[in-house]
Order: structure tokens, then sequence, then C-alpha cells
């Protein structure tokens, strides 16, 4: 059948004459088509999805429950995504601000440094898992604090600066005492660096003097009048 139909397309093409151009269709092709033809891409065309978003405040954009970021200075600019299966780009204004490999929607961040604000690059070593181990070896009301401040924050990195600075606290108060105000600062329902300072340096973190010290004695002298001289 393919043999057949081989033989009357090569005498469609090839052999027959159309009337109006005096011209066979391969020769139309060849004069015509062929000279206007490029190579193929050197790259297999990829599917890609769009979709709008916006960059957060902490210049992450949420694509499929992952963060990936963008540039500080476009913090809370509406972008485009451009997604992959393998890779996620982003847009802003037609212009490409951002290229990461994609990964799953774990909820984590995929956080490029040169997009940070010099002010968080010196956080980029650190991780939730660091933070944890630094602070539990101070003291576990230091490690609950800092676990109670990532998981307040809608995106952990937005309380690194906070856990690091009362993980510092150590290095100007005795440990005991930078735990204690961590357990004080949890009763209180407070959950920043300067709360924890503060409690710190008005000595809070100490029980009172007299919260501990039994009622005095009353005193007995003939010249005291008692209750019973009101009656």
């Amino acid at each position: 059948m393919n043999a057949a139909i081989a033989e009357l397309l090569a005498d469609l093409n090839d052999r027959r004459v159309l009337r109006r151009v005096g011209r066979t269709r391969r020769q139309l092709f060849e004069e015509l088509d062929y000279p206007a033809l490029r190579p193929l891409p050197v790259e297999r065309y990829v599917f890609a999805e769009w979709k709008i978003r916006r960059a957060g405040l902490d210049y992450h954009v949420d694509i499929d429950k992952h963060y990936y970021s963008v540039p500080y200075r476009f913090a809370r600019e509406q972008v485009e995504a451009r997604i992959t299966a393998n890779t996620i780009e982003i847009f802003h204004k037609g212009e490409r601000i951002a290229a990461h490999r994609r990964s799953s929607g774990n909820g984590k961040h995929t956080t490029t440094p040169e997009h940070m604000p010099s002010s968080h690059r010196r956080f980029a070593d650190w991780t939730i898992e660091r933070i944890s181990r630094e602070a539990s070896a101070i003291g576990s009301d230091v490690a609950l604090l800092c676990e109670r401040i990532l998981a307040d924050r809608p995106h952990p990195e937005q309380g690194y600066r906070a856990c690091l600075g009362i993980i510092r606290l150590v290095k100007a108060f005795e440990r005991e005492r930078v735990n204690a105000a961590c357990g004080r600062a949890l009763e209180i329902g407070a959950r920043t660096y300067g709360s924890v300072r503060s409690i710190l340096d008005n000595h809070l973190d100490r029980p009172s003097a007299s919260s501990g010290a039994s009622s005095p004695e009353p005193i007995n002298h003939s010249n005291i009048r008692g209750p019973r001289y009101y009656h």
C-alpha cells in the first residue's frame, strides 16, 4: 500500500504540471520554499507554563509551594514566571531577573546570594538546623524560643535575624542568664530579640528577692495596740 502511494506521490509532485503556473509542485517547492527554509533549532522545544506572581517582602516568589528568590529590589513587584519541568525563570516587564533549577513543592527556599541585600548576606550560611543546634547548646528555653520565632514567621528566613541576635547574647551575658531570659520571654509571649535583651538589661531574668522571702514576724510590744483594742 505505501509503495503504491509513493509512486502516486512522485507522479503528482514531479511529473504533473500545474496549468496556471506551468510548473510541477516539485519545481515550485525548489524555487520558492526551499530557499526560505532555515535549520531546525539546536535545542528541542520545551513546553513552558506561565504564571503571574507577586514577589514577597522577603524577595521570594511562591511557585507551587516552593520559594524562589529575585533581586531584593523587586520585593512586592508583580512578576511573570516561566515554568518548565526543570527550570524556573522569572521576568519583570519582559526582562529576565532570575533563573533557578526547579525544586519540589516542599515549602523551602531557593535563594541566590546575589539577590540578597547586603544586610542579609551575612545570614546566608545559616540554616534552621544550625540555628536549632546553636540554640540548644545554650539552653532548652533558647531552643524553644528560636523554634517559635521561626514558626511564627510566614517564611522562616525572616526570623533569622532575631534568632541569631539571641544566640549571640552569650557574648555579653552568661549562658544561664540568656536561657532564663528566653524562658521569661516565653512566659510573657515575647518573640523578639529586643524583648530578650530588655529582660537581661533590666535583670528580669532573675527571681526577685522578695518572691522567695517569708513574711516578717509580727512585732509584739506593750506599746503596740493589738486588734482587741478596737473591740
